[in-house]
C-alpha cells in the first residue's frame, strides 16, 4: 500500500503538505524547507518512496509509549532515506519541532508577514493517522510517497 504526502506550499523555513491514506485526505503535514543541500535537522525529507516500519526503542519511543500506553506500538519510521536517519511521523506545530521529520496536524495557520506555516491539533491528527497506519502496516508493506506539488 502507498500513503501519499503531497507538498503544496513553501514558507521561508517550512513546507506544508497534504497527507493521504487510501487516496483520501487525512490531515496536513509539516516539514522543514526543501533544500538542494542538506542542513542537519533543518531540511525536508527528499521526495521519494520510503518503506514504513516500527522503531520500538529510543527516547522518542519511550515518551510516546507513556503518552499513548493503550495503542503505541513503536514510532513509525521512514526507512532508507538517503543521508538521513531516524525519520519519524510525529506531533508538533512548527518547523522548529520537526528536526527533519514529518509532523501531522488537522488545521493550518499561515503567518503572511513571516511567510511561515504552522499546523494545529497535532495530537488529534497523530492519533488518527497512527492508528490507521498501524492497521495497514499489520496487513503488509506500507510505503510513504513524498512529492513536490508546488
Amino acid at each position: 500500500m502507498e500513503i501519499h504526502v503531497k507538498r503544496v506550499r513553501q514558507g521561508k523555513n517550512s513546507t506544508l503538505s497534504e497527507f493521504y491514506i487510501d487516496n483520501e485526505f487525512s490531515c496536513y503535514g509539516l516539514e522543514d524547507s526543501v533544500r538542494d543541500e542538506k542542513i542537519k535537522g533543518s531540511t525536508a525529507i527528499p521526495a521519494g518512496r520510503y518503506k514504513l516500519a516500527f522503531r520500538r526503542y529510543g527516547g522518542m519511543n519511550s515518551r510516546y509509549k507513556k503518552l499513548f500506553p493503550d495503542f503505541h506500538r513503536g514510532m513509525i519510521q521512514l526507512m532508507d532515506v538517503p543521508n538521513y536517519s531516524y525519520i519519524y511521523i510525529h506531533m508538533g506545530n512548527d518547523f522548529s519541532d520537526t528536526s527533519g521529520c514529518l509532523l501531522v496536524g488537522k488545521t493550518v495557520k499561515h503567518f503572511q508577514k513571516e511567510h511561515e506555516y504552522e499546523i494545529r491539533q497535532s495530537k488529534k491528527a497523530y492519533v488518527s493517522v497512527y492508528k490507521r497506519l498501524c492497521a495497514v502496516m499489520e496487513k503488509g508493506e506500507v510505503y510513504l510517497v513524498i512529492s513536490n506539488n508546488f
